[in-house]
């Protein structure tokens, strides 16, 4: 009577790859996402050259092309593949710090933070994915502490005016609102007749750019859900009870950085949450620190400062807000004797 031998094959152990779940592959890619970010920035941008003519299309031009030259040299400085700048997150990040800019702002401003943008905030953490702060963001902060005076002088819009006159400057809404000057008319804010940053004007345009993210499902909903509304409550309520300490809700919530930071910057996937619950916190504690500094604080704006804040909490965000695994059991420990 013959032995039956059973021989278990092993799979190759140098083909195995283990990696963290989720192990299904999706159709988008980072260049497919940054595209479609980009497309959602396109009504902004129209807008902005609309108002503040050529001049604008300069300055998101240089910004955009010196983040991806200052990439290539940065990979190129560090011995790493140079053709990272394709897959779009450089061109973002440039497009976002224009958006953060006056359509004044000289050309050696937007070299200076496209270097402080893709140097500082992105690969000195080590590049894209690293970044615990928005890089744009980090740029702008870092301008406005550099240079105070010119970070805070704006162009007047002069709309469908491609040669806008730059030599200009008057008060943003919210500058208005510090230093007690006519306030701009809820119409002008909406569709963007006022001065500011090239991503502060038009409510409208930006919008339209959030509800494309919202369709695409690249964005989360409760950030910008729970960012505007904190605004809005904290804002009305300040309104409510003291009419001369600040303006209605409506105003806050279209004047400034408030929606661009919402759906745009505060949203960004690498450094905000990624559980629900942790974006309803992020989004609350951005527009907490966002009504504090409008409000009661010294500066006219708060967006940029108070999504740098969350940002350097959203890995503790993230630790209380994770689910817990399915069949998870937790054991008690036994009392001490």
């Amino acid at each position: 009577m013959s032995e039956e031998t059973t021989v278990v094959q092993l799979p190759d152990a140098t083909k195995l790859v283990v990696s963290n779940s989720p192990h299904i592959r999706g159709g988008e890619t980072i260049s497919k996402i940054m595209v479609q970010v980009l497309i959602a920035l396109l009504p902004a941008a129209i807008a902005a050259v609309w108002f503040f003519g050529l001049a604008a299309l300069e300055v998101m031009a240089l910004c955009t092309v010196g983040c991806m030259a200052v990439e290539v040299l940065w990979k190129k400085a560090t011995k790493q593949p140079t053709d990272s700048w394709k897959d779009g997150s450089a061109a973002l990040t440039g497009l976002l710090l224009a958006m953060n800019l006056s359509a004044g702002a000289p050309w050696w401003i937007c070299i200076l933070g496209s270097l402080l943008a893709i140097g500082l905030g992105k690969q000195l953490f080590g590049g894209l994915g690293y970044n615990p702060f928005n890089p744009a963001l980090v740029a702008r902060v870092a301008l406005l502490v550099g240079f105070p005076s010119l970070m805070t002088s704006w162009v007047v819009p002069n709309p469908g005016k491609w040669l806008a006159c730059d030599a200009l400057t008057g008060a943003t809404p919210l500058a208005a609102l510090k230093n007690h000057y006519p306030l701009a008319s809820i119409s002008d804010l909406f569709y963007g007749n006022v001065g500011g940053c090239l991503g502060e004007t038009s409510a409208l345009a930006l919008l339209i750019g959030g509800a494309f993210l919202l369709a695409r499902g690249l964005i989360k909903w409760q950030i910008p859900a729970s960012f505007i509304g904190t605004v809005a409550l904290i804002s009305g309520l300040a309104h409510h009870f003291n009419p001369e300490l600040t303006p209605p809700a409506l105003y806050h919530v279209l004047a400034g950085g408030l929606m661009i930071g919402a759906f745009f910057m505060a949203t960004d996937m690498v450094t905000s949450p990624m559980t629900a619950n942790g974006a309803l916190i992020f989004g609350f504690g951005c527009g907490v620190i966002t009504s504090v500094i409008r409000i009661w604080g010294g500066y006219p704006e708060g967006v940029s400062f108070s999504i740098l804040f969350m940002n350097a909490l959203t890995p503790l965000i993230d630790r209380y807000t994770i689910g817990k695994p399915f069949g998870y059991i937790r054991i008690k420990k036994e009392t001490a004797q």
